[in-house]
């Protein structure tokens, strides 16, 4: 049973879980325990609808803390190569954002307390509405929303919608963040902030530990928030080394490449080892 299961015991009963802000109560019994959140990435409908689910079920019995569930777009500025295809993969079989709400919904009627936060790009969310987006996704369970192309100094209307269905918004912070966007960031952030480790997109490979310190040290003088380091995390030695700068540890490139190469009859499995391989690399520190 996974750490995140076994926070049911704190919650009390899946009742009270579901009317406790799930990111908030992980990321502080992770902290009791003197543990690091691993935040694996996948994209709704990749490879297929049908095996969603199962997948985010087996990332959290294989250690995942939080999910965050990417939302297929057609043109996803930030993401590499890879993404990219996982995005084209899920399009063909015309997986909309109603569609994943509708999978977050289905996760939802067996676990109650692993946190979902929907990652994506403004066009879909801005198709739905604000407010419908922002209803749907607490009714389906939908715990934080990142929105990569929302800057903060145009977020605020985003940010009070998601704020009046106790929906956390989160942000990203990259290298080359103005310290007037950081301070903004730190007013507005809910949950946690996301630190794009390096300059570039998704699946890049050149992260300098170094620098990822440095910038975690500075970021800390304004945010209290937890602050997970994502991109260019691609194996258990990496991984560790972030968890001993970060609160959290966030992949996604690589476990599409897994997804990718995977056969069907064996996706499951392979995705489940690579988590738990992540998972026992952090817990080392």
């Amino acid at each position: 049973m996974s750490f995140i299961k076994n926070l049911m015991n704190i919650f009390g009963s899946q009742d009270d879980a579901e009317k406790i802000n799930r990111i908030s109560k992980v990321f502080a019994a992770l902290k009791k325990h003197n543990r690091k959140a691993l935040i694996p990435f996948i994209t709704a409908g990749d490879p297929n609808p049908q095996i969603t689910v199962q997948l985010m079920h087996q990332m959290v019995q294989s250690g995942a803390d939080i999910i965050e569930l990417g939302v297929p777009f057609s043109d996803p500025m930030a993401d590499g190569p890879t993404i990219q295809r996982s995005s084209e993969r899920a399009l063909k079989h015309h997986v909309s954002l109603k569609g994943v709400l509708d999978m977050v919904s289905e996760f939802r009627k067996t676990d109650t307390a692993t946190p979902v936060v929907l990652m994506g790009y403004a066009n879909p969310v801005e198709a739905m509405g604000f407010a419908v987006f922002a209803a749907k996704a607490k009714d389906c369970g939908v715990d934080g929303v990142l929105i990569v192309d929302y800057p903060p100094e145009e977020s605020a209307e985003w940010v009070q919608c998601l704020e009046q269905q106790e929906i956390d918004a989160i942000f990203l912070l990259s290298p080359t963040t103005p310290q007037e966007r950081i301070a903004q960031v730190a007013k507005m952030a809910r949950g946690y902030v996301y630190y794009v480790s390096l300059k570039g997109v998704t699946g890049a490979s050149h992260l300098d530990l170094q620098d990822v310190g440095a910038m975690l040290t500075q970021l800390r003088q304004h945010i209290s928030l937890p602050i997970g380091v994502g991109f260019g995390i691609r194996d258990g030695a990496t991984a560790k080394a972030v968890a001993g700068l970060a609160d959290a540890v966030v992949v996604g490139s690589r476990i599409i490449e897994e997804i990718e190469k995977s056969a069907e009859t064996e996706l499951l499995s392979n995705v489940g080892s690579l988590i738990g391989t992540l998972r026992k690399a952090i817990d080392e520190n």
